[in-house]
């Protein structure tokens, strides 16, 4: 059975089962006083059709309940209009992850604005083993969002080298657009603001080794260099993201140094949670012993005691641009542009940085 047959079907089915019959573009028509012609040049923002027509027809149909019929317009674009987002998370949080979830939530947000669906996909289907890309084919996706990912597991390779489009978000790939967020100023917002209170014996405890991890490296390593400090190799340490066991134990390594750091920068806010559990028990306290810093600005950052100085990520603007360029993608492919777009935060000033009268 063929897209309009289908919807034919679709439209018989609910008459007889006592539904309310979708509107039509015709029905619309007839009640605005003009050619069916007319009603979809304006659902679909055509320019050659009056402003003021154009507003009309677009309310009578929010009026009336108009619905585009998918398989019709699946049929006219050669479109799906579904998209795929892989999203794999080694911590296992799923979307219990803070960060991610934000930027998922916009991300879904945007797409639904635009007409799309979002369809999470994996390595099976039905219970049998596919690869990505195959996934993707299966479900006949128009593009993927990767957004969370080993990024060079040889089945994500596979995906971003095919011909489906694809958005990275806080990975580049060459030739592939990609939606990052500024981690290399943010660190060095981070440093620079604690300088500023006084601390010279600043510590990273940095995430595991991955392109958002580099660019904070380089921008904390930039930043001191600037502000003329020398950083002891014993005071950067690798840790895990979103993992506060591993964040209390590598603190309290730092703390128990001969000369120990005065602050230190933790890999993200649901981390630094270990961190201060971490500090309690050695019997200090933040910041009237040690100063800490997280990264991400979390809701959770602003309620814990004390709440974090932090650097709060745009979510809502990452998951908005990455759903958009897209988009973009699938429909203009000719004139969407293949490039990095650096998504700025802030830093959140909490209660977690003390200062230190040098």
């Amino acid at each position: 059975m063929g897209y309009v047959e289908f919807a034919k079907t679709i439209k018989q089915l609910t008459q007889e089962a006592g539904q309310p019959a979708m509107v039509s573009m015709k029905d619309i028509a007839l009640r605005c006083g003009v050619s069916v012609a007319t009603v979809s040049k304006a659902l679909n923002g055509h320019q050659d059709v009056g402003s003021a027509t154009r507003t009309r027809i677009c309310n009578m149909a929010d009026e009336m309940g108009y619905l585009t019929n998918s398989a019709a317009r699946a049929l006219k674009t050669n479109r799906t209009y579904h998209i795929g987002v892989l999203f794999v998370d080694d911590r296992r949080s799923g979307l219990g992850h803070e960060y991610f979830s934000a930027v998922l939530n916009s991300l879904k947000e945007e797409a639904e604005t635009q007409g799309y669906d979002i369809t999470f996909i994996n390595r099976n289907v039905g219970n049998k083993p596919t690869t990505y890309l195959q996934h993707c084919l299966y479900r006949n996706l128009d593009g993927v969002v990767i957004a969370c990912v080993a990024f060079n597991d040889p089945q994500v390779l596979e995906l971003v080298s095919s011909s489906l489009p694809v958005v990275t978000i806080d990975h580049v790939f060459n030739n592939r657009i990609a939606v990052v967020s500024d981690n290399v100023n943010g660190t060095g917002a981070l440093v620079r603001h604690v300088f500023a209170l006084g601390h010279r014996r600043i510590a990273f405890i940095h995430g595991e080794r991955t392109a958002v991890t580099e660019n904070r490296l380089v921008g904390f390593y930039r930043a001191c260099g600037e502000l003329g400090l020398e950083i002891p190799p014993e005071y950067v340490l690798e840790g895990v993201y979103h993992d506060p066991d591993r964040c209390g134990e590598l603190v309290q390594t730092l703390l128990r140094l001969p000369d120990p750091p005065t602050c230190i920068l933790l890999p993200d806010d649901f981390s630094a949670i270990g961190g201060l559990n971490a500090i309690q028990k050695m019997g200090l306290s933040v910041p009237e012993d040690v100063s800490v810093t997280g990264y991400d600005g979390i809701h959770l950052a602003s309620v814990i005691h004390p709440c974090l100085t932090t650097y709060y990520q745009d979510t809502t603007v990452l998951g908005r641009t990455a759903a958009a360029k897209l988009i973009e993608l699938i429909e203009r492919p000719k004139t969407a542009l293949l490039d990095r777009i650096i998504i700025p935060g802030r830093l959140q000033e909490g209660q977690s940085v003390r200062y230190l009268n040098l």
